[in-house]
């Protein structure tokens, strides 16, 4: 298979979706690798290298789409390469469809095969290709929301350890998943009081045991939440149901109960974000104020610290995109259900029932396209 590797153009995305170590484990198995020329710039990965380990350095944009098989990305497509996308195509990227319905609308018009790393699921039901940029996502948290507190960005001043005779800061997670997890394992580690929050026992269990005393795990219901985000200097929404948009739990009308200054750091903006008021910001204008409250809401946060993203994301994604190439998307998805589980778009039909239901359109299971007569592999 010809497999393409993009340089991302989304705004801030330092990122790449291949490194050269992979390169030499498909070229290995058989396959060509197109890398766009700087395609790793942003994560110190020089083209030399890639040529090195076995690609073929590509100018453009436009080259890749038309020769290669598969393209790989970090982020979603964005709008001036969604011309570029032929039938048949693989996609294979992180997607959040459910948050984006012109984006669902234009894969499906596109006829390719839309792979998301996101709903790619084990048979347990981890996420592994979601884990490593959640486990990113999650420290990154409290490191944003530590800074934003600082009231010369916007905050109310307050160191989140505390200091001898000073009260530490309140840190509210709600989501305990691995999001949840890294937020508190980085706010306890700093000395903040953290609540974390999840509407399931066993997983309230497992951090109780896990996680420092500092750290109280707590079982979610809207009366603690509105409780805990009175007293709360950062809140955390960590929150995630795979494949389709996220609930929304702090509503507009709660904020005038918080701190002013208080910080509201949306995790979930991904998939729509769990706070109402969250709309999607960029890393060069990553925060606004609703009712004196700071929001911060960057769609693609391990983008700022690529070297370390880049390198925990494609540990992950290299298994499945050589499964891909090895097998073809069919029976790739034949014999590996949990890469069956990442198909969202397939030749203009919606594979996902998240996203479907997100926007009413038509969801068509994938075994009635697997086996279609005509329908390239």
């Amino acid at each position: 298979m010809i497999v393409g590797v993009l340089k991302e153009i989304k705004k801030q995305e330092n990122r790449v979706a291949m490194t050269p170590a992979g390169v030499e484990v498909l070229a290995a198995n058989g396959h060509q690798v197109l890398a766009q020329a700087a395609a790793g710039a942003g994560s110190g990965v020089a083209d030399e290298a890639y040529a090195k380990a076995g690609a073929e350095i590509v100018q453009t944009p436009e080259e890749i789409h038309a020769r290669a098989e598969m393209i790989m990305h970090v982020k979603e497509p964005q709008v001036a390469e969604l011309p570029l996308i032929r039938p048949g195509q693989i996609i294979f990227t992180y997607l959040h469809l459910a948050a984006d319905e012109a984006l669902t609308r234009a894969l499906m018009k596109s006829q390719a095969v839309c792979i998301a790393y996101e709903t790619i699921q084990t048979a347990c039901g981890a996420l592994p290709l979601l884990t490593p940029m959640s486990e990113v996502a999650g420290r990154m948290s409290i490191q944003q929301g530590a800074k934003y507190l600082e009231m010369t960005h916007g905050g109310h001043g307050v160191l989140l350890g505390g200091v001898p005779g000073v009260d530490p800061g309140e840190v509210l997670i709600i989501g305990g998943g691995v999001v949840g997890a890294n937020a508190a394992k980085m706010a306890c580690g700093l000395g903040a009081k953290v609540y974390v929050l999840d509407t399931n026992l066993e997983r309230l269990r497992h951090l109780s045991e896990v996680m420092p005393a500092n750290c109280f795990p707590l079982m979610a219901t809207p009366a603690l939440i509105r409780k805990l985000i009175r007293e709360a200097d950062v809140v955390v929404g960590a929150v995630l149901v795979t494949g389709a948009k996220a609930p929304k739990l702090i509503a507009r009308d709660m904020l005038p109960t918080m701190k002013k200054g208080a910080v509201l750091v949306d995790v979930a903006i991904d998939q729509g974000g769990c706070f109402e008021t969250s709309r999607p910001t960029s890393h060069d204008a990553p925060t606004y104020v609703v009712d004196g409250v700071v929001h911060y809401c960057v769609t693609n946060m391990p983008g700022a610290l690529p070297r370390t993203s880049t390198l925990a994301l494609t540990n992950a994604t290299l298994p499945y995109a050589l499964a891909i190439a090895n097998l073809g998307w069919r029976e790739a998805m034949r014999q590996r259900p949990d890469i069956a589980l990442g198909a969202n778009v397939v030749h203009g039909r919606v594979t996902c029932r998240g996203v479907a239901e997100a926007f009413g359109l038509a969801f068509t299971p994938l075994e009635d396209l697997l086996d279609r007569p005509g329908v390239a592999a």
